[in-house]
């Protein structure tokens, strides 16, 4: 046993953790939820798949001089990891640890050896969640695609079916094609698992390929598939049959299905190839001579580089417990409970969200007030959705991805220039939407309000929550939206010069509810 070699690792190991640990916590709470539920498996495939490699790898050789570009590749870890600490945003920090853990792979092995380990570090990917504004646009997306396809299925069985939005609507019962129906929860596991399945196949790498992109589409199809059979029975059955156990039940027979239609993928890959193999053989789960393989940690070698390596560990995390700024205390504002039913003329009718909408929503306050006057031709609604922390796993979802789960097309969308001379917002861009659903027209004003700036863009405006929780140490923000029908017997600048007379009137009361 190599004493030194030991101590030096575990050493690197420990100190690291208070650095990455907000990125550890976000992660166990990633792991509680359906659609992440597998990640706590992942850190043990990967070391499956290390193993591995161990075992087929001989021993490194006693002198190995290309260790320097591994402490290279930490010190590059520590600093994201220091950037999404002080952003307050976990993903970086589990970002920059995988990061991290390539980089002592370098160091241990050195850099030629090192790179042979690839696979299992890139694996660890898999356990992380994705970004939360992603995440709702590939769930709105595959909900989109799971709808029509789910459609199709249930008409091909020969029931009469009709597609609104994602409600699929079978006269009697209608089925709502819910972020929970996407196919995320099965997508993800799926991906983790055509990845496994390609490195332990044996055979051609077209084949390897062929196996691990197939895993998207195949999922997508297999989710449809099962939104198709529930609506059949649903029809056939009642509601019931889209409920409880049973609902759970379908989806872990999907996933198993996806699972065993890669194995007949492999077997029908294998017969492609002129000397083909039995399944048992063309994928590698033999797990024996693994004992010993990890007995080597004990021999790990102490070097110049790994001692640099966890002093400079050391000193970047006593460094950020010692001087890490405190948590930027919450802006003062009023609560939307308080934003006036009556404007100049205009009255307000409040109406709460859904449930399951406000917990989709995931605002920490919002309004949603639908106004009326007497000399107007039609309504306009108010809605806001103000947010605390954007950093957290909550943060804003754009309407140009949520409109079209309510049934609503996206006639035209595009930002607009508007101008307010008596309020402190004067001359600003945001984005001007005209929808449609059947013969109903509305148009849609939106922006996000940041801080005292406002973006059309979601990305900007998420690289702005980035950059001021840098700078002033602020992450809240909100989503300020306008709508406003088009009559039957009136013009979009009708309609829209209706919106904007609001807007004047109600814009200067906005400040006292969202900072600036």
């Amino acid at each position: 046993m190599n004493a030194a070699g030991l101590f030096w690792f575990v050493a690197l190991l420990a100190i690291s953790v208070p650095l990455f640990w907000i990125g550890f916590v976000s992660l166990a709470k990633s792991w509680t939820t359906p659609e992440y539920s597998y990640g706590i498996l992942i850190p043990f495939i990967s070391l499956y798949l290390f193993l591995r490699e161990l075992r087929r790898y001989p021993l490194p050789a006693e002198t190995v001089t290309d260790r320097w570009p591994g402490v290279l590749v930490i010190a590059l870890s520590l600093v994201i990891a220091v950037m999404g600490n002080l952003v307050r945003i976990p993903d970086i920090v589990t970002y920059g640890f995988i990061l991290w853990v390539g980089g002592v792979t370098l160091t241990v092995f050195g850099w030629k050896r090192g790179l042979m380990h690839w696979a299992p570090v890139l694996h660890l990917i898999f356990m992380l969640p994705l970004p939360q504004f992603l995440y709702w646009k590939i769930s709105i997306l595959l909900q989109s695609i799971s709808s029509v396809l789910g459609v199709w299925f249930v008409s091909l069985a020969g029931v009469s079916v009709f597609l609104d939005g994602n409600i699929i609507d079978l006269g009697v019962y209608k089925l709502q094609v819910a972020e929970a129906c996407s196919g995320l929860r099965y997508l993800f596991p799926i991906l983790s698992f055509s990845y496994l399945f390609a490195i332990l196949y044996r055979g051609p790498m077209w084949h390897k390929a062929v196996l691990l992109l197939s895993a998207a589409p195949l999922t997508v199809f297999m989710n449809s598939f099962r939104i198709g059979v529930i609506g059949v029975l649903v029809n056939s059955y009642g509601i019931e049959q889209a409920e409880g156990f049973l609902h759970f039940f379908e989806g872990w027979v999907i996933f198993l299905a996806c699972v065993g239609i890669l194995f007949l993928m492999a077997i029908a890959l294998q017969r492609l190839t002129p000397n083909p193999l039995p399944l048992g053989e063309a994928i590698d789960l033999d797990f024996e001579g693994f004992g010993p393989i990890m007995a080597r940690i004990f021999s790990i070698r102490s070097s110049v580089a790994m001692i640099t390596a966890t002093l400079l560990t050391l000193a970047v995390t006593l460094a950020w417990i010692t001087v890490k700024p405190a948590d930027a205390p919450p802006v003062e504002r009023d609560p939307f409970a308080l934003f006036p039913s009556k404007i100049d003329g205009w009255t307000g009718h409040r109406q709460k969200l859904e449930a399951d909408v406000e917990r989709t929503l995931g605002a920490d306050d919002y309004v949603n007030i639908t106004y009326m006057a007497p000399d107007e031709d039609g309504f306009v609604n108010f809605f806001v959705a103000f947010y605390n922390k954007q950093t957290e796993g909550s943060g804003i979802h754009s309407p140009e991805v949520c409109l079209p789960v309510g049934g609503w097309e996206v006639y035209a969308i595009e930002p607009h220039s508007v101008t307010f001379a008596n309020t402190i917002y004067g001359t600003f861009t945001l984005n001007r939407a005209v929808i449609e659903k059947g013969l109903n027209r509305q148009i849609v004003y939106y922006w996000f309000e940041q801080r005292g700036k406002r973006h059309t863009n979601d990305y900007l405006a998420k690289a702005s929550v980035f950059y001021d929780s840098l700078t002033i140490g602020r992450t809240d923000g909100a989503l300020v939206r306008f709508v406003t029908a088009i009559g039957e017997h009136e013009t979009e600048a009708h309609a829209e010069a209706r919106m904007l007379r609001f807007m004047e009137q109600s814009l200067p009361k906005l400040p006292r509810f969202v900072p600036e």
